[in-house]
């Protein structure tokens, strides 16, 4: 499968954000529509800091 886990970093830990997310989609410059493979969907405010599809995560980070 080729789906990932999307995390928030947080003080230096990763906060479990969506588990098995398929589609990430630009709501606007820093809003982010997630959407997981069951048609869950979630909305995330901050910025994109890495995604690692290796090991299937992906790493947003809050605005300041």
């Amino acid at each position: 499968m080729c789906e990932a886990n999307a995390y928030l970093l947080k003080e230096g830990r990763e906060e479990l954000l969506m588990e098995s997310v398929d589609v990430i989609e630009p709501e606007d410059e820093r809003t982010w529509r997630l959407v997981g493979i069951f048609g869950d969907r979630k909305t995330v405010r901050g910025r994109i800091k890495s995604m690692n599809l290796v090991n299937h995560k992906i790493f947003f980070e809050e605005d300041a």
